[in-house]
């Protein structure tokens, strides 16, 4: 018989709707039963994707006694990170502080009145390398509850207490040096495989977007170099397009194999930076770069659009694939759908092309992974077409196994990440298709999530059925941020309108005392309202709402909203000085702002384009101007007398019946050009 997360919109919480642990989805529904029993919580998080939160539901949760235990002795709430990002935020700080380490599944236990006593992650079903079982961890903890309370609920009140202290936040009104925070990135640099830290390695998507802005020969060759090797390692899936979620060994070989929305999303905009930095000379690199793009924003229509539903369309981006598949002999394995070794190489592809794929891909009989099988690696610089026609044949083959499940749940904040790299995309390569897949994801999340007359925003949703988790600081943030450069590219300012709305719905919801963002609103059920400044996974509320504010602001000239991003970043800049490989996207914001000291403030660029324009294509104007624009420039192409985009159109006009670009930086404006050559003056001048 199902339980309460039968009702989920969660993929995530509907995997434990048939197990007999009797789980509460969070919410006050929860913490009244605790109370009522006079129980602690036990509130197990994790996610879709995650491989070992697969494997605690089976060694645990599916366990007959374990689940009546579970039942009798406590309240057990059941927790989608992706779905409750303030939850999971709060939670992590808690058994980060209690233990010393975080990760998911993540297991932390609560008094009814919400305060931490005890947390983990992962527990095995029976003691091993001096670890206690699951069980003998719920034994203890019940009998502590029965029979040492007041120790409990004394011990719980204080680190509440602590947490609630932890990490204040403090504002600067000087902007971080650029030399001293570049310093302080080299230091974790690895020189050899790119890349920041050991291992595990996450691809660093928002610290090379600073080192992109930056652009000196150092922080380029950093960028460069990171790039490359992760697109010539095994945590790019060459076959089928897009990026796993963090490799297991410094040089980028080995990932862990479930591939997240939000981490192509970044990407996708980071190789599109990288490759735009890139000088037309150093032609092998821009290819790597390109064909990552390509494969990528292919691999996301192709596997990660969620179906249409009657009457509201669709084309919204699913949250994520798992790591996890079933081979031949119908066993769970990890990564075996991505997984080859030389046999399987050769069956695929002949003898000629096997053997030459066994060398370019560097698959030998040990192999890089369990059982002698090996990820793809790029070795060399191999015949493209040649290439193409393996990989495209491979691509076939792969077809033919098990693929992993797929989490078609919609993140808003994630699909405005996507909206905004797939923008930038298709302006910058002058591909249509990729507008319009950018503009059908904004139409179908603004359509299910969003009701403005009702002022409710949803972050998440599954088949065109709305979640009821309220959306939280990054998902406007995010959201508007793409909405905006979707305005800018298609020159339609109801998206602009609606840009601006969730800012100022943002403003109203999260604004913090000294000018920064919470992270989400205010809960009964948490016992610290959470507010991270730090751009891990994602970029922070914080920081999304920053680089929201200034786009926004550039494009309907509202001095109010560039103020506002302002104050708001002034909240990070100390981070910024401290902590730089955390706060890629601040450190990207501050280094903006040092340029514009130094005469290069964000510029307005308008393409006014003549009648005649066609429809379906994108102006050549329009594709130079975001090729050659510096970081932090509004971008607008319309025709003359477009409306909604302040005074950005007013008396400028296509001359000679001919695309035109009007630039001003500040109060300057220069002589409007139709030559794409001589946009790079306007553009970059300093004034």
């Amino acid at each position: 018989m199902p339980n309460r997360l039968a009702e989920s919109t969660s993929p995530y919480l509907q995997q434990h709707a048939h197990q007999e642990v009797d789980w509460y989805p969070w919410g006050a529904e929860a913490f009244e039963a605790a109370r009522e029993r006079d129980l602690p919580l036990l509130v197990s998080t994790g996610y879709a994707a995650c491989h070992w939160c697969h494997v605690m539901a089976h060694e645990s949760f599916d366990d007959h006694e374990t689940a009546v235990y579970m039942n009798e002795h406590f309240v057990s709430v059941k927790v989608d990170r992706e779905e409750n990002p303030d939850v999971d935020s709060v939670l992590m700080n808690a058994t980060q502080a209690l233990t010393g380490q975080g990760g998911w599944p993540m297991t932390v236990f609560l008094t009814p009145d919400g305060e931490p006593f005890f947390a983990g992650t992962y527990f095995p079903p029976q003691p091993a390398n001096g670890q206690p079982s699951f069980r003998q961890v719920l034994e203890a903890l019940a009998g502590a509850w029965d029979e040492r309370r007041d120790e409990v609920l004394g011990s719980a009140s204080s680190i509440a207490s602590q947490l609630r202290e932890l990490n204040p936040v403090a504002s600067s009104t000087t902007v971080p040096g650029a030399r001293e925070t570049l310093e302080l990135l080299g230091k974790d640099y690895d020189m050899i495989h790119g890349g920041f830290g050991t291992a595990p390695k996450f691809p660093p998507a928002m610290v090379l977007d600073a080192l992109l802005v930056k652009g000196d020969p150092t922080s380029l060759d950093m960028a460069q170099l990171t790039c490359e090797m992760m697109a010539r390692g095994g945590l790019f899936d060459r076959v089928g397009g897009g990026f796993h979620r963090y490799a297991v060994d410094p040089g980028w070989v080995v990932p862990h194999f479930e591939k997240m929305l939000y981490d192509n999303a970044l990407l996708l905009g980071t190789y599109l930076r990288c490759w735009r930095r890139t000088a037309d000379h150093d032609g092998y690199k821009r290819e790597v770069y390109e064909n990552v793009i390509y494969s990528t924003v292919e691999w996301l229509e192709r596997e990660m659009r969620t179906e249409p539903v009657e009457g509201l369309g669709g084309g919204a981006f699913a949250a994520s694939l798992d790591a996890d598949s079933v081979d031949i002999r119908g066993m769970v394995a990890e990564g075996i759908y991505y997984l080859w070794n030389p046999d399987l190489l050769v069956d695929a592809l002949g003898e000629a092309d096997g053997g030459w794929a066994r060398q370019v891909f560097h698959v030998h009989e040990g192999g890089t992974f369990e059982m002698g099988l090996s990820t793809l690696q790029l070795h060399g610089s191999p015949d493209q077409a040649r290439l193409t026609a393996v990989l495209d044949k491979l691509r076939a083959e792969r077809a033919n196994r098990f693929p992993p499940s797929r989490d078609d749940k919609v993140v808003a904040a994630w699909n405005g990440l996507v909206i905004e790299s797939l923008v930038n995309a298709a302006m910058t390569f002058g591909e249509a298709g990729w507008l319009e897949l950018a503009r059908d994801a904004a139409q179908a999340v603004w359509d299910v999530h969003i009701d403005q007359a009702a002022d409710r925003f949803v972050r998440t949703s599954r088949d065109g059925v709305a979640g009821t988790t309220a959306a939280v600081a990054e998902d406007h943030g995010a959201l508007a941020l793409g909405l905006a450069r979707l305005a800018g590219a298609t020159g339609d300012a109801t998206w602009l309108e609606r840009a601006v709305w969730l800012l100022e719905r943002a403003d109203r919801l999260f604004t913090a005392e000294d000018g920064g963002f919470f992270d989400a609103e205010a809960s009964d059920e948490l016992f610290t309202r959470p507010r991270d400044l730090t751009d891990n996974s994602t970029p922070s509320g914080t920081s999304s709402m920053v680089a929201a504010l200034r786009l926004a602001g550039l494009l309907a000239c509202r001095e109010d909203l560039l103020a506002r991003a302002d104050r708001a970043a002034e909240t990070t800049w100390p981070l910024v000085a401290s902590q730089p490989r955390f706060a890629g996207w601040s450190l990207a914001d501050a280094l903006v702002l040092d340029e514009a000291r130094r005469g290069l403030s964000p510029a307005q660029a308008v393409i006014v384009l003549p009648d005649s324009a066609p429809e379906a294509e994108i102006d050549r104007l329009a594709t130079a101007a975001w090729r050659m624009a510096p970081a932090g420039t509004g971008i607008v192409v319309g025709r003359g007398g477009t409306e909604g985009f302040g005074h950005l159109f007013d008396d400028r006009t296509a001359r000679d019946g001919q695309s035109t670009a009007h630039v001003c930086r500040g109060e300057v404006c220069f002589e409007p050009t139709t030559d794409y050559a001589d946009l790079k003056t306007p553009l970059w001048s300093r004034c």
